[in-house]
């Protein structure tokens, strides 16, 4: 039997559809590979954007804004000295990207004008860091990405 240009392309190109095929399955019934949406709720989520653009903007309008350091102990979140620890309400979410088991949610309770999170609850790689807290009635926002080492 002859093969002609004709059905070598056919032979390819089912070949070919077969692998990719192969490699759908393969992702989509392996555990091993999560493809969680990164929000459940992206619709509800995405219509709260301007109220969320507001309390970025009051973040980023502070003379004196908090900040975020990653030291040996776990990551410090300082606030200035201008900020009454009793008037600091909010919350801190560590979100990781690559498994939203590790997610984890914590309230702002400062001591001496700083709150840390123990090392312990923190493995290493990178994880984004959500902070809306609520001072004097104005709230905010404030986001940045920290590196476990």
């Amino acid at each position: 039997m002859k093969i002609n240009w004709g059905t070598g392309i056919v032979i390819a190109f089912g070949l070919f559809m077969t692998f990719i095929l192969y490699f759908v399955f393969e992702v989509q019934s392996n555990s091993k590979y999560d493809n969680d949406l990164v929000v459940e709720e992206y619709y509800k989520h995405d219509s709260h954007f301007q109220d969320e653009m507001a309390r970025i903007q009051n973040a980023h309008d502070l003379k004196n804004k908090p900040s975020m350091i990653y030291t040996a102990e776990g990551l410090k979140i300082a606030f200035p000295n201008t900020f009454e620890n009793e008037k600091i309400k909010g919350n801190v979410l560590l979100y990781r990207p690559s498994n939203k088991k590790f997610d984890f949610d914590t309230e702002i309770a400062l001591t001496n004008n700083a709150l840390l999170i123990p090392q312990k609850k923190l493995i290493k790689g990178r994880w984004d860091v959500h902070m809306e807290w609520q001072y004097n009635g104005i709230k905010y926002l404030s986001k940045e990405v920290i590196y476990v080492n």
